[in-house]
């Protein structure tokens, strides 16, 4: 039974090993999933983060691209203010532990976004709320496992993920695939209940920024037949981390400040 779940490399390293010196061999050469887990968590966060993305937003009827600037500070705030277009420039967005709010400068008014909302579409893109303020974490909320799919690539990693009975989710479950040799993902394909797959998230284009190599384009692409010909892509063009953010990022004077 252990040689069915084990990647392929994991299998091969154990040829050398006696039948009772399995598991020991297994144990020296598995890697620890919940350290790629919570890489993957924290990879475009650390400490501090501040970042100037691009989301650019296809739909078979139109498309709009959207500049903004991302703070963040450990796994527990994060703060978003959109740039471009003029019609969207200063809607921001903030978050710190479980509370949300979005901030519309147009009719200046702050409108708090209730649990039962983090799942919805942030400005109509393929990503949702908590994809981009992350209230919810892979390491905290699901169940990691290693498995080892049919045709898999031996320089991955394949981690099954599964909600904790007390994680509220739409997702079934959810797999990551990271590369061996440094943990960066390379996508995330997400599953309803009935186990079909709904949405993917590829990662791509790994580049040098902020001193950290992180995948500097995400891609994420519906499944379902209702959104065909959608997409959202984001692209990081500027990232610092672990620097020191003015103290008064995070907090709700600042989500109505004008800009």
């Amino acid at each position: 039974m252990i040689r069915r779940v084990l990647p392929a490399i994991l299998i091969a390293a154990c040829v050398f090993c006696d039948r009772a010196d399995l598991t020991l061999c297994v144990e020296e050469t598995a890697p620890d999933v919940k350290t790629i887990v919570e890489k993957a968590d924290e990879l475009y966060r650390s400490t501090t983060s501040s970042a100037e993305l691009e989301m650019t937003i296809i739909t078979p009827n139109w498309q709009r691209t959207l500049n903004m600037d991302v703070w963040t500070e450990g796994m527990d705030k994060t703060f978003i203010v959109i740039n471009s277009p003029l019609k969207d420039k200063g809607i921001a967005t903030l978050r710190i532990e479980s509370e949300m709010w979005n901030y519309f400068p147009k009719i200046n008014k702050v409108m708090k976004v209730p649990p039962s909302m983090m799942m919805g579409q942030w400005m109509g893109s393929d990503f949702t709320n908590d994809d981009l303020v992350k209230e919810s974490t892979l390491l905290d909320d699901y169940t990691a496992k290693l498995f080892s799919p049919e045709n898999a690539d031996p320089d991955r990693y394949y981690i099954e993920l599964k909600p904790k009975e007390e994680t509220v989710t739409v997702w079934g479950k959810i797999e990551l695939v990271v590369q061996k040799e440094t943990y960066l993902p390379v996508k995330q394909v997400y599953y309803d209940e009935k186990g079909n797959a709904m949405r993917i998230l590829d990662f791509k284009e790994v580049k040098e920024l902020g001193g950290k190599n992180i995948p500097s384009v995400m891609e994420m692409s519906p499944l379902s037949k209702e959104k065909k010909g959608h997409s959202t892509t984001i692209k990081y063009l500027k990232a610092s981390f672990d620097e020191e953010l003015p103290k008064d990022t995070f907090t709700l004077r600042n989500l109505q400040k004008k800009r």
